[in-house]
C-alpha cells in the first residue's frame, strides 16, 4: 500500500466511523478501533488514541448541532460527563498496564456481546410497534416544562451510566455511546432524538478529558491518524442529515452485523499475528 492509497483509506474509514456515529449516536467508537487496526495496521495502543480523538471531535460537532436544535439535555450530559471524566483517566492507565492481546480480546468479546444485544433489541422493536407506553423511570420529563424532573434516584442513575461510559472510553478508546444510548433509554423517557444528541454531548465531554490525559502521557498522532479524524468529522455531518430517512430497526440490524464481522476479523487478525 503506497502513501496515497493509505491516506485515502484513512479518510474513507474515518468518514464511515463518523457516519455511524451520526446515524446512531452510539456506534462510531466501536467501529473506529477495528477499522484502524485492520484497515491501517495500527497497533492497539495507537488505534485507541486516534479513535478517542476522532470520535470526540465528531461527537462535538453533533452535540453543537443538537444544542442548536434544543435536543441536548445539558444538565444530564454534564453530570454523566463528570462521572465519566473521573473514571476515564484511571481506566486509561489500567489499559496501558495490560498486554495488548488481553485488551484486544476483551474488546472483541465486548463487540460481540453488544452486537447480539443490539440485534435482539432491533428485532423486538420491529415486532412491537405499539408506540410509546407509560413506564416508570428514575428520570422523567415534565410535560409542563419539557425538562427532566430531578431526584436523587435520577442523578444516581445518570452518574452510573456516565461512569460506565468513561470506563469503556479509557480502556478501549471508544466514545461510550453504545452504553449511553441504551442507558438513557432505560433510565429516562427522553425522546430518541434527544437521547442521541445528549449522548453525543457526553461523548464529546468525556473524550476531552481522555485526550488531555493522552497528550500528558506523550501521545503523538500521525498524518494518517489526522486524516482519519478529519474523515470522521465529515462523516458525522453526513450521518446526521441522513438519520431521519433511515429506519431505526434496519439501521440497528445492519450495524450489529457489521460489528460482529469486525469483531471476528479482529480476533483472526490478532491470532494470525501471534
Amino acid at each position: 500500500m503506497d502513501m496515497l492509497d493509505a491516506h485515502f483509506i484513512a479518510a474513507v474509514l474515518g468518514a464511515t466511523v463518523g457516519m455511524a456515529l451520526g446515524l446512531t449516536g452510539a456506534g462510531g467508537g466501536v467501529l473506529a478501533l477495528p477499522a484502524l487496526m485492520l484497515g491501517l495496521g495500527f497497533s492497539f495502543s495507537e488505534a485507541r488514541q486516534v479513535a478517542f480523538m476522532a470520535v470526540g471531535a465528531a461527537a462535538l460537532l453533533g452535540a453543537l448541532e443538537g444544542m442548536r436544535q434544543g435536543l441536548v439535555r445539558y444538565k444530564a450530559a454534564l453530570l454523566m460527563a463528570a462521572a465519566g471524566s473521573l473514571i476515564s483517566p484511571l481506566s486509561l492507565q489500567l489499559a496501558q498496564a495490560l498486554p495488548a492481546t488481553v485488551m484486544t480480546t476483551g474488546f472483541c468479546l465486548l463487540m460481540l456481546y453488544l452486537a447480539q444485544r443490539m440485534a435482539r433489541q432491533a428485532l423486538k422493536d420491529r415486532k412491537n410497534r405499539r408506540g410509546p407506553q407509560e413506564t416508570c423511570v428514575p428520570c422523567s420529563m415534565s410535560p409542563a416544562t419539557g425538562r427532566l424532573r430531578w431526584s436523587v434516584a435520577c442523578a444516581r442513575s445518570l452518574g452510573l451510566v456516565g461512569a460506565a461510559a468513561g470506563a469503556c472510553s479509557g480502556m478501549f478508546g471508544v466514545g461510550g455511546g453504545f452504553l449511553i444510548v441504551p442507558g438513557l433509554k432505560r433510565v429516562s423517557d427522553v425522546s430518541m432524538h434527544g437521547i442521541v444528541a445528549t449522548s453525543l454531548a457526553v461523548i464529546a465531554l468525556i473524550s476531552t478529558s481522555g485526550v488531555v490525559a493522552a497528550y500528558a502521557n506523550g501521545t503523538h498522532v500521525s498524518r494518517l491518524g489526522l486524516l482519519f479524524i478529519l474523515g470522521a468529522v465529515i462523516g458525522l455531518m453526513s450521518g446526521r442529515r441522513l438519520a431521519p430517512a433511515i429506519s431505526g430497526a434496519r439501521l440497528q440490524l445492519g450495524f450489529a452485523a457489521a460489528q460482529a464481522l469486525l469483531a471476528v476479523g479482529l480476533l483472526i487478525h490478532m491470532l494470525q499475528g501471534r
